[in-house]
């Protein structure tokens, strides 16, 4: 099983409404789920974020405000043969307008929150909220 560190950025508007990412048939894994701002670990988590987010749906420093870095989670997945650890963060954005997403995603979405488990998602990835939202 290959051990995997990545960053799932979770970004919420100023009326408290989460952003999901539908994953496009180009992304190695997963294409077609729906999934926050993520990507493999190559720094500390929170500078991969700022890269993650600034490269996927083109935000600066300046648009994001951090709100809460979460306790790594653990997410295995049998059929890949990986073991993911996932490190996850939470973040407002100040102006949701700026958001541009890259050829990563297909579309996105403002949800409440609470409705994250009614959609196809990657694996994990509402365990991994529920470690950064209040």
């Amino acid at each position: 099983m290959q051990l995997t560190h990545v960053v799932t950025c979770f970004l919420l508007d100023p009326g408290g409404r989460l952003l999901i990412l539908r994953r496009g048939s180009k992304v190695g894994t997963y294409q077609g789920r729906w999934a926050g701002v993520s990507g493999y670990l190559e720094t500390d988590p929170e500078e991969q974020a700022y890269t993650e987010l600034s490269e996927e749906v083109g935000l600066s420093r300046q648009d994001l405000t951090l709100l809460a870095q979460g306790e790594p989670l653990e997410v295995v997945d049998t059929e890949l043969g990986r073991t993911w650890v996932v490190h996850p963060l939470l973040f407002r954005v100040n102006a949701p307008d700026k958001i541009r997403l890259d050829w990563e995603h297909t579309e996105s979405r403002w949800i409440d929150p609470a409705e994250i488990a009614s959609f196809p998602t990657v694996p994990g990835l509402v365990d991994a909220l529920k470690r950064v939202y209040p």
